[in-house]
C-alpha cells in the first residue's frame, strides 16, 4: 500500500478527528450578507457590526486553506447568512447561502427522531433488544437495546475502521454502493469494543445508526428515506432536504473537497451516499437544517418525555471534537463560551458541518465548510470551532 493510500484510509476511517495534513491554495471571494432584521437603532447597529466581524472571520477561514464556507446565525425570527470562498473551485463559482451540501452525521438526529416517534406510537420501546427487532443480524443482539444504539453504548465496532470499507473508493469507484446490511456485517465481523450498556465506555460508532435504520425499516415496512420524508421533511416543510439513494446533489450545491495524499485537494462530491446511510446520508441546506433543529427542540416532532430523553446525555469518551462534549439520543451537547448548546456534528469526506442551538431552538448557529476536516490545514480546523462558538454567542 502506498503512503498516500495509507494516509487516505486513516483519514476516512476517522472522520470526526481534526488533523493537519496539508494546505491547499484557494481563491477568496466576497461574502454574502443577508439580514432579515431592520436596522436603525443601537442594537441593530451592534448586530450589524458583529455580522461584519463574523464575515471577516469566515473570510479568514477560507484564507486558512478551505475552498468555501456558509455560516447561518438565527435568533428568533431574525437571521444572518454569510458565505465566503468558492462552492466550485473548477468553475470559480462563489459559495451561495442556499447551496445544498452533505450534512453527514447530523443525519443521526433525524434517524433518532424517527425511532422515538415509533416509540411514541407503541411500535418500539427503547428497552427493546436488537435481536427482538432485527433477529439474527447482530451477534449478542439480545443484550443490546435500542437506547444503547442511540447513545453509542452498544459496544458495536464502527464499520468505518474496516479496511474493506474504503477499497472501492480508493480504487477510483466513487459511486460504489454498500447496502446497510453489508456495512453491519462488516462491523460485526470485529469483536465488540466493550460490554453493551457500559456508559463509561461509550464509543461513537456509525454502525449503531445503520442498525437503527434497519430497525425502522423492519418495523414500518418502508424505507428509512420514506419514513424521514413522511415524518420529518414534509411536516416541517423541509423542501430542500433529501435522503438520496443515488450519487449527486440537488442544484445549487457546494462541491466537497479533500486532499488525497498530496495537495491540491480534489473534488469528492460524487462519493456514494451509501457510505453512511441512516448514519449520515441526508443532503440539505443551512436554513432547512436550522428549521429541523428548531422544530425538534421546540417540541413539534416529539412528545415532551421523549424529547427530554433525547437531551439526556452521557460522556462521549475520548471521541470528541470539543472538550466536555456529551452525547444523548441522537443529540450532542457542546460547551460554548456562553453556555451549553444542543446540536450535532457532521463530518464526511468533502464536508464538515456543526449546528449549535439553545434548548428551545430559538438561538442557533450553523457552520459548514466544503473541505474534509481531517485533511484541512490545522489553522482551518481551529478557526472553524472559534467561529461557530463566536457566532452562537454573538448578537448578530
Amino acid at each position: 500500500m502506498s503512503n498516500s493510500t495509507h494516509a487516505t484510509r486513516s483519514m476516512l476511517g476517522r472522520r470526526r478527528r481534526i488533523a493537519s495534513v496539508a494546505a491547499i491554495a484557494t481563491c477568496l471571494t466576497a461574502g454574502a450578507l443577508i439580514a432579515t432584521a431592520p436596522l436603525g437603532d443601537a442594537a441593530a447597529a451592534e448586530r450589524k457590526s458583529e455580522a461584519a466581524s463574523l464575515q471577516k472571520d469566515l473570510d479568514a477561514l477560507v484564507g486558512a486553506g478551505v475552498p468555501g464556507a456558509i455560516l447561518l446565525v438565527r435568533d428568533g425570527d431574525r437571521s444572518v447568512r454569510l458565505t465566503a470562498g468558492l462552492g466550485d473551485v473548477t468553475h470559480k463559482t462563489a459559495m451561495r447561502p442556499d447551496d445544498h451540501f452533505k450534512i453527514a452525521s447530523l443525519t443521526k438526529t433525524y434517524t433518532a427522531t424517527v425511532v422515538l416517534q415509533l416509540v411514541a406510537e407503541g411500535k418500539l420501546r427503547l428497552s427493546d433488544s436488537v435481536e427482538r427487532r432485527l433477529p439474527g443480524v447482530v451477534p449478542n443482539g439480545h443484550n443490546i437495546t435500542i437506547r444503547q444504539l442511540l447513545n453509542h453504548t452498544s459496544g458495536l465496532a464502527d464499520f468505518e475502521a474496516d479496511p474493506r470499507y474504503l477499497e472501492p473508493y480508493l480504487s477510483g469507484d466513487l459511486g460504489y454502493y454498500w447496502s446497510p446490511r453489508e456495512l453491519v456485517e462488516m462491523a460485526v465481523s470485529h469483536e465488540p469494543l466493550f460490554v453493551p450498556g457500559k456508559t463509561e465506555h461509550a464509543s461513537y460508532s456509525s454502525t449503531n445508526y445503520v442498525v437503527a435504520g434497519l430497525i425502522v425499516e423492519k418495523v414500518t415496512g418502508s424505507s428509512i428515506g420514506a419514513e424521514l420524508k413522511r415524518r420529518i421533511f414534509e411536516p416541517l416543510r423541509l423542501r430542500e432536504t433529501t435522503y438520496p439513494t443515488r450519487p449527486g446533489l440537488p442544484s445549487p450545491f457546494a462541491h466537497g473537497y479533500m486532499v488525497l495524499g498530496n495537495p491540491p485537494a480534489i473534488d469528492v462530491t460524487g462519493l456514494s451516499h451509501s457510505m453512511s446511510p441512516a448514519s449520515g446520508a441526508i443532503v440539505s441546506t443551512a436554513v432547512d437544517v436550522a428549521d429541523f433543529y428548531r422544530g425538534l427542540l421546540s417540541g413539534r416532532l416529539l412528545r415532551a418525555d421523549l424529547l427530554t430523553a433525547m437531551k439526556t446525555t452521557i460522556s462521549e469518551g475520548d471521541k470528541v471534537d470539543i472538550p466536555g462534549q456529551r452525547y444523548g439520543l441522537g443529540l450532542e451537547l457542546f460547551p460554548t463560551s456562553c453556555g451549553d448548546a444542543l446540536g450535532h456534528n457532521g463530518v464526511v469526506p468533502g464536508y464538515q458541518t456543526f449546528i449549535f442551538s439553545t434548548e428551545n431552538g430559538q438561538r442557533q448557529a450553523l457552520l459548514m465548510m466544503n473541505h474534509d476536516s481531517a485533511t484541512a490545514p490545522r489553522a482551518a480546523g481551529e478557526a472553524f470551532f472559534e467561529i461557530i462558538d463566536k457566532a452562537f454567542c454573538s448578537r448578530a
